[in-house]
């Protein structure tokens, strides 16, 4: 018999389990009501990229659809210049 199991697996303990709070992220860029996410704004853009050199996705960094896109755009444009490096070592 392939793939049988001995049972169900049964919570270590009796207590029911409680989820985690999850505060929601609201996205800086509205809050701010920043029109523009210009590409020539290293310091803003560094700070949506982590040591390794990646661009954060929207659940990391907790910006809206609309402003994901446009930060990945400028992002990709201050990177062709040389504002900001590919990778960091």
């Amino acid at each position: 018999m392939r793939g049988a199991r001995s049972g169900a697996r049964k919570p270590k303990t009796d207590r029911p389990r409680r989820g985690m709070f999850r505060r929601k992220r609201v996205c800086r860029f509205c809050v701010d009501k920043i029109p523009y996410i210009d590409y020539k704004d290293v310091r803003m853009l560094i700070a949506s990229i982590p040591e390794r050199g990646k661009i954060q996705p929207r659940r990391l960094s907790g910006v809206c659809a609309r402003h994901q896109r446009r930060l990945q755009t400028a992002i990709k444009r201050a990177r062709q210049l040389a504002l900001i490096p590919y990778v960091t070592e």
